[in-house]
C-alpha cells in the first residue's frame, strides 16, 4: 500500500473534466503530497482509461497510488492498487472474492450503507460529503457529527468527502476519520502544489 496504517490519507479524485494531458500534469505535482489519485472518468472507455492509467505510470506515479473508479477489470488488468465501488457497481463481496488482492473502497452516504459495505467485504469507505460542496449544491451537507457516527459504527477506515479544504481538514481528522478526499480544492486551483502542501500541513 502506499501508506502506514497510522497515517492520514489524502485521496486526489479525478473530476472527468480536464483534459487527460492536463490531469497528468497536475497529478504529477501532487503525487508527492497524496496517498492515492483516483481515476474517476465515467466518460472513458476501459481502454481510454488504460491509457490515462499508464500516462500516470509514465511520469512516475507508481500503480500502488492508483485507484479505479467504478471498473473493476481496469483496475485488475493494469494492477493498480485498488478500485472505488459505487451504489451502482459491483458489490464489494464479489470484487473481494474474485479479486482479493484488490483494496476495494465502497461509496456510502450513511451509517447502513457503511455498515453494509464493511460487511460485504470493503477495505474502507468513502463517505460524504461532509461539508457543503460546489459538486452537491442541491443536496445538504451531511455534517461532522454524521461523518463522527459512521467512524464510531466501523471498524475499517473512514475516508471524508465533500467541500474538505486545509482549514477543515483538522476537524475531519478529530472524528477519527482516517483520510480525506478532494476533488475541486486540487483540480480548480491556480497553484495546485501549494494546495495539495496547505493539506498535508493542515491534517498533521
Amino acid at each position: 500500500m502506499a501508506n502506514s496504517l497510522s497515517r492520514f490519507e489524502i485521496h486526489a479524485i479525478s473530476n472527468g473534466k480536464l483534459p487527460m494531458t492536463q490531469f497528468i500534469q497536475k497529478a504529477s505535482m501532487i503525487e508527492p503530497h497524496v496517498d492515492y489519485i483516483h481515476l474517476r472518468e465515467k466518460q472513458l472507455s476501459a481502454k481510454e482509461l488504460m491509457e490515462a492509467a499508464n500516462g500516470l505510470k509514465t511520469i512516475g506515479i507508481p500503480f500502488s497510488k492508483i485507484t479505479i473508479n467504478d471498473r473493476v477489470d481496469v483496475a485488475q488488468a493494469m494492477g493498480a492498487e485498488g478500485v472505488q465501488l459505487a451504489n451502482h457497481s459491483l458489490g464489494a463481496d464479489l470484487v473481494k472474492r474474485i479479486f482479493p488482492a484488490l483494496r476495494v473502497g465502497r461509496s456510502v452516504h450513511s451509517v447502513d450503507e457503511a455498515v453494509e459495505a464493511e460487511y460485504a467485504g470493503a477495505d474502507y469507505v468513502l463517505f460524504g460529503h461532509v461539508f457543503p460542496s460546489n459538486s452537491k449544491r442541491d443536496l445538504p451537507a451531511r455534517g461532522l457529527p454524521a461523518l463522527e457516527k459512521v467512524v464510531h459504527s466501523l471498524k475499517i477506515p473512514v475516508i471524508a468527502i465533500g467541500g474538505i479544504n486545509p482549514s477543515n481538514i483538522a476537524e475531519v481528522k478529530k472524528t477519527g476519520a482516517r483520510g480525506a478526499a478532494v476533488m475541486s480544492g486540487f483540480w480548480d486551483s491556480d497553484d495546485i502544489e501549494a494546495v495539495a502542501c496547505a493539506y498535508r500541513k493542515g491534517a498533521m
